[in-house]
């Protein structure tokens, strides 16, 4: 008896895939039939979640599906024929195109849609599912469960998982709504809670378990917007550390207040457009015209930086006021001699294919790529130039020359050479942030007008020579910034920073991280 009931099931297995073949094949059948016979056959494909029924519809649908005159049917792909069944080479003569009417039409884009939840092509079943997201009909329960089934790509997987949640929470059955209740309540997205809304005025029976959803989806939701938040103020701090870490070396280290440091920027941005347009036309070369930008806009705005302390500044140590006034005018100056070169019109700098997009995080947090190297860029610079001035011979001397400039001079040290160095060193950088601030900003002679004095805050509040201050200057004043816009508006919320800066200078005057020692004289 036990071997007997084995034997039928094993049988059973065996006819199982022949079923499902010929459960295709006999709705595929149907394409060859009258109008009603093809909106019923392509109706039966649809929900069959068959991958092979895909082309074959897409091929009536554009009116490459042939039909022989023994019903054989037959596909067209340019100069190639092959069966619709098999796949195989077929020949096409005697074929003629199979005709269809407005009812076929609606049923093939209904059959299309569902069948492309199972294509090979990523794009196409990301585009379905959110197709049949919109659409929220029980009817797309099974084909959706088989789709999930196999998907391996995470995007597409919530995608699917939020159009089968939506499904169920129309389906006639209410366990089957508690399941769509419970996965829309972990979605974390607006439209989810919308979905939730709208059930909650259709059912009302399931009325206190809808609320319950929406008290974890809203719980959910703020933990999005507040981890958006951080996001958008590191990337804000970011763009200050770039901005305001060459002005920690000039104005932190050296003392000299350079109001012409947002122009070292532009002139790092500009460097970036000038190499970019050398590299235009050179294929092998295009998507490297970022990274070359980099020390290309360093040695512009370097040579810049050591030309103006050689010819102006290195006269005006000790009288910082004249220093501010002089290289303010300096900065006007640089701003009309780029516009005289490159127009007052903004120029575009093309970001390469490897920082644009977005790319999500765990959480479904959704970070556009090009600030997110912005933020990498800005911690490397922070990095190479603290190992600069930590441990190379240079970084020495201008300590050295910092802390006790005529015992310096006693030890055979250049201090003129080196005051010329250390001032080109962060107007390099600055050139260096110009490079990261073309991938966000518009290219033009103002472009650094926006940042000096933010610049200015972030070393003031950071401690005045100190590069970690910095570091936390920025991040915390680009957070905080963030966190206070959608209260206060992107203005108020900058003039609230400034007042609560005031206040704790008002404390602490040599900011977070003060100088110890022979450097905070």
């Amino acid at each position: 008896m036990t071997r007997a009931l084995f034997l039928i099931l094993l049988l059973l297995a065996a006819s199982l895939p022949v079923r499902a073949q010929d459960t295709f094949l006999d709705a595929l059948a149907g394409l060859a039939g009258g109008f009603t016979q093809q909106a019923e056959a392509a109706e039966r494909l649809g929900a069959g979640g068959d991958p092979r029924a895909l082309p074959v519809l897409r091929a009536l649908a554009d009116g490459r599906l042939l039909k022989r005159p023994d019903n054989t049917l037959l596909i067209r792909a340019d100069a190639a024929v092959t069966e619709a069944a098999t796949g195989a080479a077929a020949d096409a003569a005697g074929a003629e195109p199979v005709r269809i009417n407005n009812r076929v039409r609606v049923a093939l884009r209904g059959a299309i849609g569902r069948l492309a939840l199972v294509s090979p092509d990523a794009a196409e079943r990301a585009a379905a599912a959110e197709a049949v997201y919109r659409t929220r009909s029980a009817e797309n329960i099974p084909l959706l469960e088989a789709a999930l089934a196999r998907e391996s790509v995470p995007r597409i997987r919530d995608q699917m998982a939020l159009a089968l949640a939506a499904s169920r929470l129309v389906a006639a059955d209410a366990t089957v709504q508690r399941q769509g209740i419970a996965a829309l309540a972990g979605a974390g997205t607006e439209g989810a809670r919308a979905l939730l809304l709208e059930a909650r005025n259709a059912t009302p029976a399931l009325g206190p378990e809808i609320d319950a959803a929406l008290v974890s989806l809203d719980r959910v939701i703020a933990v999005k917007r507040a981890a958006e938040t951080l996001y958008q103020g590191l990337s804000l701090g970011s763009v200050l550390l770039l901005a305001a870490l060459g002005l920690a070396v000039t104005f932190g280290v050296m003392g000299v207040i350079n109001m012409a440091h947002g122009e070292f920027v532009m002139l790092g941005a500009y460097a970036t457009v000038v190499v970019q347009d050398a590299c235009r036309g050179i294929p092998w070369l295009e998507p490297w015209s970022l990274p070359l930008a980099v020390p290309a806009a360093f040695l512009v705005a370097g040579l810049a930086g050591a030309m103006l302390e050689r010819g102006l500044i290195r006269h005006l140590y000790g009288r910082p006021l004249e220093t501010l006034l002089m290289t303010f005018g300096v900065g006007m100056i640089l701003q009309q001699a780029v516009r005289l070169a490159f127009g007052a019109q903004n120029r575009e700098v093309i970001s390469p294919a490897w920082m644009m997009g977005t790319l999500e995080l765990p959480g479904g947090l959704m970070v556009t790529q090009n600030r997110l190297w912005v933020i990498v860029f800005s911690l490397v610079v922070l990095g190479l130039t603290i190992a600069a001035i930590r441990f190379t011979r240079f970084g020495l001397e201008m300590r050295a020359v910092t802390q006790n400039r005529r015992i310096a001079a006693t030890m055979g040290i250049r201090t003129g050479r080196v005051d010329a160095l250390t001032f080109a060193f962060g107007s390099g950088i600055a050139g260096m942030a110009g490079v990261a601030l073309s991938q966000i900003d518009n290219v033009s002679p103002n472009l650094g007008t926006g940042y000096i004095i933010d610049s200015f805050m972030v070393v003031v509040f950071g401690g005045v020579g100190s590069l970690a201050g910095t570091l936390v200057g920025a991040l915390s004043l680009g957070v905080v910034n963030k966190l206070l816009e959608p209260y206060a508006g992107a203005v108020l919320a900058k003039v609230a920073v400034l007042i609560g800066l005031m206040l704790f200078i008002q404390r602490k005057p040599r900011g977070l991280f003060p100088q110890k020692g022979r450097a905070a004289g």
